[in-house]
Formats: structure tokens, C-alpha cells, sequence
């Protein structure tokens, strides 16, 4: 896109829908629909909580990896490449703006030890533009992915 045109990655159909609720925001719990979440969630100590929970930058951080790792897979797949023993490791920031709120920043490691560098990093471009999650935050996050 060369003339400087955001690409529409807004889904065309829903084929799935995640539903869960908080109860007590930032100190108290989440719980899916469907029964598999049912989690604590505590404030951090580095924001003043007691860390007896998680908390929504380390569910971010997990759904992010998993469906960066998910689309990897994918895109390798459809390369012919064997993505064994390939990980993604995310990091998950949280700070103040300059709008008087908060944003977030992440970071992605990703290993693939059965490819030469240049492989790796083609597929974790073609990664990159499939993932929902890089295609949610485009733009909104800063997003940076490291090779190890």
C-alpha cells in the first residue's frame, strides 16, 4: 500500500466469540462464559497491589503469544517449514501516556530454531500481518519482535 492507506483488517465474518466478565475490575476476578476462566486478578506491586493475582497485561501478554505462535505455525505451515520446538515469548508494558491515561507497549521473542535467520524473519513478517492481535494493535502499540 503505497499511497499511504491503512489496510482494513476488520473481519469480514465472525466465526468465534470470546465472552468474559470482570467483577471488580483490577482487584477481583474474570470468568468466561463457557467455564475455563476463572481467575483472581490482583494489581501488580509495581502499580501498588499485592500480586495476588493475575492481571489483565499478563492475559494479554498469554492470548497475544498464543495467537502470534498460532499464526507462525500457520504461515510456516503453508511455506513447507518445520517450525518444531518454535516458541513466542511476550512482554507486556503498561505506562502512562500523554493524553492523561494509560497505554502499553510489547514485546515479542520468538524462537525458531530449525531456520536460518533470514527464514525466521520472513515468516515472522507474514506472521505479522496475519496475526489478530499484531493487526488489533497496528498502529495503536508499539509492537517490537526480536529473533533469538
Amino acid at each position: 500500500m503505497t499511497d499511504g492507506a491503512v489496510a482494513d483488517t476488520r473481519p469480514t465474518k465472525i466465526v468465534y466469540v470470546a465472552e468474559a466478565t470482570a467483577h471488580g475490575g483490577r482487584d477481583g476476578y474474570v470468568t468466561s462464559h463457557d467455564g475455563q476462566l476463572d481467575l483472581r486478578v490482583a494489581m501488580p506491586p509495581a502499580l501498588g497491589g499485592d500480586g495476588q493475582g493475575t492481571n489483565p497485561e499478563q492475559l494479554f501478554a498469554a492470548g497475544y503469544s498464543a495467537c502470534f505462535h498460532s499464526a507462525l505455525v500457520l504461515v510456516g505451515r503453508r511455506a513447507g517449514y518445520d517450525l518444531t520446538g518454535s516458541t513466542v515469548a511476550a512482554k507486556v508494558g503498561i505506562g502512562p501516556n500523554t493524553q492523561r491515561g494509560y497505554g502499553l507497549a510489547v514485546a515479542l521473542n520468538v524462537s525458531l530454531p530449525l531456520l536460518d535467520q533470514e527464514r525466521a524473519a520472513e515468516l515472522v513478517d507474514a506472521a505479522h500481518e496475519v496475526c489478530p492481535y499484531s493487526n488489533a494493535t497496528r498502529g495503536n502499540v508499539d509492537v517490537s519482535i526480536l529473533l533469538s
